[in-house]
Protein backbone atom coordinates (compact mmCIF):
# COMPACT_ATOMS: atom_id res chain seq x y z
CA UNK A 1 0.00 0.00 0.00
CA UNK A 2 1.37 3.40 -0.96
CA UNK A 3 2.44 5.76 1.81
CA UNK A 4 -0.27 8.35 2.47
CA UNK A 5 1.27 11.81 2.82
CA UNK A 6 -0.75 14.80 4.06
CA UNK A 7 0.30 18.41 3.60
CA UNK A 8 -0.48 21.29 5.95
CA UNK A 9 -1.21 24.41 3.89
CA UNK A 10 -1.60 22.47 0.67
CA UNK A 11 -2.75 25.48 -1.38
CA UNK A 12 0.34 27.57 -0.62
CA UNK A 13 3.37 27.90 -2.88
CA UNK A 14 5.35 25.19 -1.06
CA UNK A 15 2.23 23.13 -0.45
CA UNK A 16 1.60 22.81 -4.18
CA UNK A 17 5.22 21.86 -4.86
CA UNK A 18 5.04 19.24 -2.11
CA UNK A 19 1.81 17.81 -3.53
CA UNK A 20 3.38 17.51 -6.99
CA UNK A 21 6.48 15.80 -5.56
CA UNK A 22 4.37 13.34 -3.54
CA UNK A 23 2.56 12.23 -6.69
CA UNK A 24 5.81 12.12 -8.68
CA UNK A 25 7.33 9.63 -6.23
CA UNK A 26 4.34 7.30 -6.37
CA UNK A 27 3.13 7.99 -2.82
CA UNK A 28 -0.55 8.71 -2.15
CA UNK A 29 -1.61 12.31 -1.56
CA UNK A 30 -3.92 12.08 1.46
CA UNK A 31 -4.96 15.73 1.17
CA UNK A 32 -4.27 18.80 3.24
CA UNK A 33 -5.42 21.72 5.32
CA UNK A 34 -6.01 25.28 4.17
CA UNK A 35 -5.15 28.62 5.70
CA UNK A 36 -8.14 30.71 6.76
CA UNK A 37 -8.89 33.13 3.95
CA UNK A 38 -6.20 31.56 1.75
CA UNK A 39 -6.33 29.96 -1.68
CA UNK A 40 -8.53 27.00 -2.52
CA UNK A 41 -7.00 23.54 -2.72
CA UNK A 42 -6.08 22.10 -6.12
CA UNK A 43 -9.04 20.44 -7.85
CA UNK A 44 -9.76 16.94 -6.58
CA UNK A 45 -7.63 17.29 -3.44
CA UNK A 46 -9.19 16.24 -0.14
CA UNK A 47 -9.39 19.10 2.34
CA UNK A 48 -9.54 18.52 6.11
CA UNK A 49 -11.03 20.84 8.69
CA UNK A 50 -8.08 20.72 11.07
CA UNK A 51 -4.65 19.22 11.63
CA UNK A 52 -5.94 16.32 13.75
CA UNK A 53 -8.21 15.20 10.92
CA UNK A 54 -5.29 15.39 8.50
CA UNK A 55 -3.12 13.22 10.74
CA UNK A 56 -5.97 10.70 11.05
CA UNK A 57 -6.12 10.34 7.26
CA UNK A 58 -2.33 10.29 6.69
CA UNK A 59 0.67 8.11 7.46
CA UNK A 60 2.96 11.17 7.46
CA UNK A 61 2.26 14.91 7.51
CA UNK A 62 4.55 17.57 5.98
CA UNK A 63 4.35 21.17 7.21
CA UNK A 64 5.98 24.22 5.59
CA UNK A 65 3.46 26.77 6.91
CA UNK A 66 4.20 29.43 9.54
CA UNK A 67 5.86 29.38 12.95
CA UNK A 68 2.62 30.33 14.73
CA UNK A 69 1.10 26.91 13.92
CA UNK A 70 4.08 24.83 15.03
CA UNK A 71 3.00 24.16 18.62
CA UNK A 72 -0.47 22.99 17.61
CA UNK A 73 0.80 20.85 14.72
CA UNK A 74 3.54 19.22 16.81
CA UNK A 75 1.00 18.46 19.54
CA UNK A 76 -1.26 16.83 16.94
CA UNK A 77 1.66 14.69 15.75
CA UNK A 78 2.27 13.58 19.35
CA UNK A 79 -1.41 12.68 19.84
CA UNK A 80 -1.45 10.70 16.60
CA UNK A 81 1.98 9.15 17.15
CA UNK A 82 2.69 9.61 13.44
CA UNK A 83 5.69 11.05 11.57
CA UNK A 84 5.78 14.83 11.19
CA UNK A 85 8.10 16.59 8.72
CA UNK A 86 8.59 20.26 9.65
CA UNK A 87 10.26 22.75 7.33
CA UNK A 88 8.87 25.93 8.90
CA UNK A 89 11.55 28.49 9.84
CA UNK A 90 11.68 31.31 12.38
CA UNK A 91 10.90 29.11 15.41
CA UNK A 92 11.69 30.45 18.88
CA UNK A 93 13.75 28.47 21.39
CA UNK A 94 10.52 27.74 23.28
CA UNK A 95 8.92 26.34 20.13
CA UNK A 96 11.96 24.17 19.46
CA UNK A 97 11.75 22.89 23.04
CA UNK A 98 8.07 22.06 22.50
CA UNK A 99 8.98 20.22 19.31
CA UNK A 100 11.51 18.12 21.21
CA UNK A 101 8.85 17.29 23.79
CA UNK A 102 6.39 16.21 21.06
CA UNK A 103 9.13 14.05 19.54
CA UNK A 104 8.95 11.81 22.61
CA UNK A 105 5.63 10.56 21.22
CA UNK A 106 6.22 10.70 17.45
CA UNK A 107 9.06 10.67 14.91
CA UNK A 108 9.67 14.29 13.90
CA UNK A 109 12.09 15.43 11.19
CA UNK A 110 12.86 19.12 11.67
CA UNK A 111 15.29 20.97 9.44
CA UNK A 112 16.00 24.60 8.65
CA UNK A 113 16.40 23.56 5.03
CA UNK A 114 15.46 20.29 3.32
CA UNK A 115 17.69 20.75 0.27
CA UNK A 116 20.28 17.93 0.17
CA UNK A 117 22.90 20.43 -1.05
CA UNK A 118 22.30 22.83 1.83
CA UNK A 119 22.67 20.00 4.32
CA UNK A 120 26.08 19.25 2.84
CA UNK A 121 26.89 22.94 3.42
CA UNK A 122 25.94 22.50 7.10
CA UNK A 123 28.38 19.59 7.37
CA UNK A 124 31.15 21.56 5.66
CA UNK A 125 30.46 24.61 7.85
CA UNK A 126 31.04 22.53 10.96
CA UNK A 127 34.31 21.15 9.60
CA UNK A 128 35.48 24.62 8.54
CA UNK A 129 34.58 26.03 11.95
CA UNK A 130 36.73 23.36 13.58
CA UNK A 131 39.68 24.06 11.28
CA UNK A 132 39.46 27.88 11.27
CA UNK A 133 39.54 29.09 14.86
CA UNK A 134 37.53 32.10 15.98
CA UNK A 135 40.57 33.95 17.31
CA UNK A 136 42.07 34.06 13.81
CA UNK A 137 39.12 33.82 11.41
CA UNK A 138 35.99 35.98 11.58
CA UNK A 139 32.88 34.06 10.46
CA UNK A 140 30.26 36.04 8.53
CA UNK A 141 27.07 34.71 6.94
CA UNK A 142 25.35 36.67 4.18
CA UNK A 143 21.93 35.57 2.93
CA UNK A 144 19.43 36.91 0.41
CA UNK A 145 15.78 35.96 -0.09
CA UNK A 146 12.66 37.18 -1.85
CA UNK A 147 10.99 40.34 -0.61
CA UNK A 148 8.04 38.43 0.95
CA UNK A 149 10.18 36.54 3.50
CA UNK A 150 9.15 37.57 7.02
CA UNK A 151 12.02 36.29 9.22
CA UNK A 152 15.66 37.37 9.29
CA UNK A 153 18.25 36.02 9.40
CA UNK A 154 16.87 33.01 7.60
CA UNK A 155 16.58 29.67 9.36
CA UNK A 156 19.23 28.30 7.01
CA UNK A 157 21.64 31.13 7.90
CA UNK A 158 21.11 30.48 11.61
CA UNK A 159 21.70 26.76 11.06
CA UNK A 160 24.99 27.54 9.28
CA UNK A 161 26.01 29.73 12.22
CA UNK A 162 25.19 26.97 14.67
CA UNK A 163 27.24 24.51 12.61
CA UNK A 164 30.27 26.85 12.70
CA UNK A 165 29.90 27.28 16.45
CA UNK A 166 29.57 23.52 16.98
CA UNK A 167 32.76 22.96 15.01
CA UNK A 168 34.48 25.42 17.35
CA UNK A 169 33.23 23.57 20.42
CA UNK A 170 30.75 26.20 21.53
CA UNK A 171 27.24 27.51 20.79
CA UNK A 172 26.30 30.46 18.65
CA UNK A 173 24.90 32.27 21.68
CA UNK A 174 28.08 31.74 23.70
CA UNK A 175 30.28 32.80 20.80
CA UNK A 176 28.27 35.98 20.32
CA UNK A 177 26.04 37.14 17.47
CA UNK A 178 26.58 40.29 15.41
CA UNK A 179 23.55 41.04 13.24
CA UNK A 180 22.04 44.13 11.64
CA UNK A 181 25.03 46.38 12.29
CA UNK A 182 24.15 50.08 12.06
CA UNK A 183 25.78 53.26 13.28
CA UNK A 184 28.79 53.34 15.60
CA UNK A 185 28.99 49.68 16.63
CA UNK A 186 32.58 49.56 17.84
CA UNK A 187 35.07 46.89 16.77
CA UNK A 188 33.99 43.38 15.92
CA UNK A 189 33.97 40.94 18.83
CA UNK A 190 36.55 38.18 18.45
CA UNK A 191 34.92 34.80 17.88
CA UNK A 192 31.46 36.21 17.21
CA UNK A 193 29.39 35.01 14.25
CA UNK A 194 28.06 37.77 12.02
CA UNK A 195 24.89 37.85 9.93
CA UNK A 196 23.70 40.08 7.10
CA UNK A 197 20.21 39.62 5.60
CA UNK A 198 19.29 40.98 2.17
CA UNK A 199 15.72 41.04 0.83
CA UNK A 200 14.56 41.81 -2.69
CA UNK A 201 12.90 40.56 -5.83
CA UNK A 202 12.07 36.86 -5.97
CA UNK A 203 15.37 35.27 -4.92
CA UNK A 204 14.64 31.73 -3.77
CA UNK A 205 17.63 31.61 -1.45
CA UNK A 206 21.34 32.42 -1.45
CA UNK A 207 23.73 31.81 1.45
CA UNK A 208 27.44 32.56 1.70
CA UNK A 209 29.62 31.59 4.65
CA UNK A 210 32.75 33.73 4.74
CA UNK A 211 35.83 33.17 6.92
CA UNK A 212 38.09 36.24 6.95
CA UNK A 213 41.54 36.48 8.51
CA UNK A 214 44.29 39.02 8.13
CA UNK A 215 45.82 36.97 5.34
CA UNK A 216 42.99 35.25 3.46
CA UNK A 217 39.26 34.97 2.81
CA UNK A 218 37.46 31.66 2.28
CA UNK A 219 33.87 31.60 0.98
CA UNK A 220 31.35 28.78 0.73
CA UNK A 221 28.19 29.61 -1.26
CA UNK A 222 24.94 27.80 -1.99
CA UNK A 223 22.29 29.16 -4.35
CA UNK A 224 18.77 27.77 -4.70
CA UNK A 225 17.11 28.38 -8.07
CA UNK A 226 13.91 26.40 -7.50
CA UNK A 227 11.89 25.66 -4.34
CA UNK A 228 11.31 22.19 -5.74
CA UNK A 229 14.64 21.19 -4.16
CA UNK A 230 13.04 21.65 -0.73
CA UNK A 231 10.04 19.54 -1.75
CA UNK A 232 12.29 16.73 -2.99
CA UNK A 233 14.11 16.60 0.35
CA UNK A 234 10.92 16.83 2.42
CA UNK A 235 9.22 13.96 0.59
CA UNK A 236 12.42 11.94 0.90
CA UNK A 237 12.27 12.63 4.64
CA UNK A 238 8.61 11.55 4.76
CA UNK A 239 9.44 8.20 3.19
CA UNK A 240 12.42 7.77 5.52
CA UNK A 241 10.45 8.61 8.68
CA UNK A 242 7.68 6.07 8.03
CA UNK A 243 8.06 3.31 10.62
CA UNK A 244 10.80 5.08 12.60
CA UNK A 245 10.55 5.23 16.40
CA UNK A 246 9.64 8.45 18.19
CA UNK A 247 12.48 10.96 18.27
CA UNK A 248 13.70 14.27 16.92
CA UNK A 249 15.58 13.82 13.64
CA UNK A 250 17.03 16.07 10.95
CA UNK A 251 18.25 15.76 7.37
CA UNK A 252 21.59 14.36 8.47
CA UNK A 253 19.68 11.30 9.64
CA UNK A 254 17.67 11.14 6.42
CA UNK A 255 20.79 11.43 4.24
CA UNK A 256 22.80 8.95 6.33
CA UNK A 257 25.38 11.58 7.32
CA UNK A 258 25.63 10.69 11.01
Amino acid sequence: MALRIGIAGIAGRMGQLLAAEVLKTGAALAGGTLRDGGKAAPHGTAVFADIDALFAASDVVIDFTIAATTDAHAAAAARAGKPFILGTTGLTLAQEAGLAEAAKQAPIVYAANFSPGVNLVFALAEKMGAALSGDRYDAEIVEMHHRQKVDAPSGTAVAIGRAVAKGRGTTMEEAGIESGRDGHTGPRKTGAIGFAALRGGQVVGEHTLLFASGTEHIALTHRSFDRAAYAVGAVQAANWAAGKPAGLYDMKDVLGMR
